[in-house]
């Protein structure tokens, strides 16, 4: 049964042996000190959008009391010493039931972005999601991670040929599943963000995806672009151009001459997400891909039906991490019903609010066959880089092993609703 040595022990012993010489570890192991450093390294712009939520943020913190109205009763006396964390998810191996959820704008948090954090997915072997919004083409991504597993995010847009062109280079790009992202068809009321009225995309940060992709680029020469609206032309708006065509491909000046780096920025504002979007479009992706299809952002059990009656693979229970709607149920209250209503005939993962090896647990406890990590990954890009991430994920591994552990499990299959109550 033993796939795994006793990995939480190694990292702790790392830790504490490199402590006995003066080092300490890259990032901080607690996630409020990981955020606070990360804050420390990141422009403000960069941590609202990567920390804010929607409106009050009712819903962020909604995720974080579901979690806290449930304890974890552990066993005792039971034989723990032979283990395994891993688990399957659709034809994915784990080695801990949890991978990266798909996050935009890396580039925000550190200069590295997306390939430091599929680099360290890679040394770990743990599934990244890539994001449809990354500051890198998903190709850049896949050329760093070798054979480690990796999945694709799609935000639908109103171009059904760049969705296509979308699922097909994930395939190329060796993904084994197409997440689709369902409630973020329009962006959120957020308030961080408008008070500094800043939006990444409008300063061509987040859509590598699309420069790179021969269906949008090609679709910006046959369309004249909009003429550009008349602004009041000051420094900060000449900074904005400036670092609009330095995310653009290519050099500075020729994407100043040519006007592309505007033209691509125009164009994926106007066909980002489709409002329109519906079950019965669902149909038309099946037809373009034999990947396993996983819709994230369910949280109403009658919605994870739907998604079992259309033939999709999976779902992930999700409010977005709390970006979207405040107000909104807590994700982990919600993960019951939804895996009651699918009945265990597709995976049910969960994401938003994941801060612990413990919630990872509860989660597990709850139905879910896995959870999809977020903030505290890129937390940790922006305060160390790759090895910051790396740490994070060997954490979360460790953290997740010992609660697994010293709860009386010996693998993950054996984790149930038993190991869990909730008080009032």
């Amino acid at each position: 049964m033993s796939e795994n040595t006793e990995f939480s022990r190694e990292r702790q012993i790392e830790v504490y042996v490199s402590g006995m010489a003066g080092d300490k570890p890259h990032v901080p192991v607690d996630v409020g000190r990981l955020r606070d450093a990360a804050r420390e390294r990141m422009s403000p712009e960069a941590f609202a959008y990567i920390a804010g939520g929607a409106g009050t943020e009712n819903t962020m913190q909604a995720n974080r009391d579901s979690f806290n109205r449930y304890c974890i009763v552990p066993r005792m006396l039971r034989d723990v010493s032979q283990f395994t964390t891993s688990t399957q998810v659709l034809n994915t191996q784990l080695p801990s039931p949890f991978m990266l959820a798909p996050i935009g704008v890396l580039d925000m948090a550190h200069p590295d972005a997306d390939t430091a954090v599929a680099r360290a997915a890679a040394d770990e072997n743990i599934p990244m999601i890539f994001s449809s919004q990354a500051s890198r083409s998903m190709e850049e991504m896949a050329g760093v991670m070798g054979q480690s597993p990796r999945w694709f995010q799609l935000y639908w847009s109103k171009m059904d040929d760049l969705v296509v062109s979308f699922v097909q280079r994930a395939e190329e790009s060796g993904c084994e599943a197409i997440v689709v992202t369902l409630d973020t068809t329009m962006l959120g009321w957020r308030i961080r963000d408008l008070d500094l009225a800043y939006l990444p995309f409008l300063r061509g940060r987040g859509i590598a995806q699309y420069t790179s992709d021969p269906v949008f680029m090609q679709s910006l020469k046959e369309e004249a672009a909009a003429p550009a609206p008349a602004r009041k032309i000051t420094l900060q708006s000449i900074q904005g151009l400036l670092e609009m065509v330095s995310n653009h491909p290519g050099g500075m000046l020729d994407n100043l001459r040519s006007g592309e780096a505007i033209a691509a920025v125009q164009k994926f504002i106007a066909t980002y997400s489709r409002s329109s979007l519906t079950w019965d479009n669902l149909s038309f992706l099946r037809e373009h891909t034999q990947l396993p299809i996983l819709l994230k952002g369910i949280l109403h059990p009658d919605d994870a039906c739907h998604a079992v009656d259309v033939g999709m693979d999976g779902v992930i229970v999700s409010n977005h991490g709390g970006r979207q709607v405040d107000g909104a149920i807590g994700a982990f209250d919600a993960l019951p019903d939804v895996v009651s209503a699918v009945d265990n005939q597709i995976p049910v993962l969960m994401d938003s609010g994941i801060r612990t090896g413990a919630d990872i647990f509860k989660a597990i406890a709850m139905g879910a066959k896995a959870v999809c990590l977020g903030r505290p990954y890129v937390y940790g890009l922006a305060a160390g880089g790759y090895d910051g991430v790396r740490e994070v994920l060997r954490n979360f591994k460790a953290d997740f092993e010992l609660t697994m552990r010293l709860s009386g499990c010996r693998f993950v299959e054996e984790i149930t609703r038993d190991h869990i109550k909730r008080i009032e």
